[in-house]
């Protein structure tokens, strides 16, 4: 199991398009990958527990993957994030 924190930086934070994103992204992996906003956890490849966590511009967030594929999946959703989903500001 791999963990790793980063911060929501995106202006619009983990709006439905991004959880969209990450969604589609999560589930090319065989891992299973939880994000967690204080007390609250969500399964990356349910979007609706995504929406759940409110996470706004600038929140913290802990991401944890495990499975056969973690190495690779942590580094995608990172970068994922730390690119502010891929939306231009």
């Amino acid at each position: 199991m791999l963990s790793e924190n980063a911060t929501i930086i995106n202006r619009l934070g983990l709006h439905a398009r991004a959880a969209a994103l990450l969604v589609k992204l999560s589930n090319s992996f065989q891992s299973e990958i939880t994000l967690r906003n204080g007390a609250h956890t969500a399964n990356t490849k349910n979007i609706m527990e995504l929406l759940m966590l409110a996470a706004t511009q600038g929140t913290p967030v802990t991401l944890t993957v495990e499975g056969s594929d973690e190495s690779e999946a942590l580094k995608a959703v990172l970068e994922l994030i730390n690119n502010k989903f891929n939306e231009a500001e």
